[in-house]
């Protein structure tokens, strides 16, 4: 894969893992008003894991640590992002 793709594809999972620690707040807001969780940061943490494994992947020397911690997060946000909805 064209090594420009993949830093951008660093970057963008950079991008997002910021995204996702802001989406706490939103959950947090919810959980102090007694509401139930938001499916907001399920679906943030989702797109993060997914595209730090896609760079982990990606990489001339696949990076296994990146790939083995994020896979856990792309399953577990699925399942809380359904959970949430049903």
């Amino acid at each position: 894969m064209n090594q420009k793709i993949t830093d951008k594809i660093g970057w963008f999972a950079s991008f997002m893992a910021v995204a996702m620690y802001f989406s706490y707040i939103d959950q947090i807001r919810l959980n102090l008003a007694g509401q139930p969780g938001s499916i907001v940061l399920p679906i943030i943490t989702t797109i993060n894991c997914t595209a730090w494994t896609l760079y982990g992947v990606l990489k001339t020397k696949k990076d296994w640590p990146i790939i083995i911690a994020n896979i856990p997060g792309i399953i577990l946000g699925i399942i809380t992002a359904i959970t949430a909805i049903i």
